[in-house]
């Protein structure tokens, strides 16, 4: 039985596969079995993992597409091993981070679920500007986590956690299921604001992966960074009535987002949702009034086509949090 399982999912992306996948494979750590998720492509997925040639390789086949969330899962029902990571088909891993992160775990106290680390970007720069030539680190090394912190309360407005950044106890989080495939984007920080719950994060501040990102990524389109937050929310609703505070954070944050993406109307009612919550807010709030009003109005979200499946319909939180005086 491997001492690591690593979980790769992908989707139409049978040229980039095997440069991630082999970077997994190279690791100075051996000791691993890689899932490689094909999550319904229409390539041939399954040649290139034979073509890898490793016996750690394991092909799984989802025959309908679900999104990187479902097929993380999927994964996660097939490991075996005592420790689970996480690679993505874009990203390449630096040769010793399965040991680094492994030897780091060992000499933690078992309270300690996860190590992170930093990734190097290529593509955009710590002010979130994007171009050729531009490189960041992300999380950015400034905000690093300090081991006396409310961790609960850091993840439910900002999220320190990239999944291929990181190696987790298998008992860090129960069961398989540990992704909302609902959450569109944001998906680490959805997990990252539910596990930290559970388990203590450590975070290191060495670089252990780099990636490529450009500003038409998933992370950039701010419906769909509206959708993953609102799944936070929604998630972590019990958790929000401790922290008012974050919740209203959470909530400006989305009327921004959505002021941006031109649903005016339904930001303002998550502007007033964060003043109720959170009265003392209400300076932080007039910036982002003052831009939707002079925002255009979009097709409110319920009335597109993606919207009435269910699967994307957004609707405002009616506030779960007591007042904030």
């Amino acid at each position: 039985m491997p001492e690591i399982s690593v979980i790769l999912p992908t989707f139409e992306r049978a040229q980039m596969l095997r440069a991630s996948a082999q970077s997994v494979l190279d690791q100075s750590f051996r000791d691993l079995e890689l899932i490689i998720v094909d999550d319904g492509s229409t390539e041939d997925i399954a040649a290139a993992a034979a073509g890898l040639d490793d016996p750690r390789v394991v092909y799984i086949r989802r025959e309908q597409n679900g999104g990187a969330a479902a097929a993380r899962n999927t994964g996660l029902g097939h490991a075996r091993g005592r420790f689970i990571a996480f690679q993505d088909s874009d990203d390449l891993w630096l040769p010793g981070k399965l040991e680094q992160h492994l030897e780091l775990l060992r000499h933690l106290p078992e309270s300690v679920g996860v190590v992170t680390g930093v990734k190097i970007l290529y593509g955009r720069d710590q002010k979130h500007r994007y171009g050729d030539g531009l490189v960041a680190l992300a999380p950015d090394p400034a905000g690093r986590l300090k081991p006396e912190e409310d961790q609960v309360r850091r993840f439910l407005v900002s999220n320190r956690l990239s999944l291929q950044n990181a190696l987790f106890r298998r008992t860090a989080y129960p069961g398989t299921s540990w992704f909302d495939p609902r959450a569109k984007a944001n998906n680490d920080w959805e997990f990252a604001a539910r596990l930290a719950q559970k388990t203590t994060i450590h975070e290191d501040s060495q670089p252990v992966v780099v990636a490529f990102v450009s500003g038409d990524s998933i992370s950039t389109r701010p419906r769909k960074k509206a959708l993953g937050l609102l799944r936070i929310l929604k998630n972590n609703r019990s958790v929000f009535r401790r922290y008012p505070d974050a919740a209203a954070a959470n909530y400006l944050q989305l009327a921004r987002l959505l002021g941006r993406a031109g649903h005016r109307r339904l930001a303002l009612r998550f502007i007033g949702g964060a003043v109720l919550l959170h009265p003392r807010l209400v300076t932080q709030a007039i910036g982002p009034l003052r831009k939707l009003m002079k925002a255009p109005q979009a097709v409110p979200l319920r009335q597109r086509p993606a919207a009435r499946s269910g699967a994307l319909r957004l609707a405002p939180i009616e506030p779960a949090v007591k007042r904030q005086a």
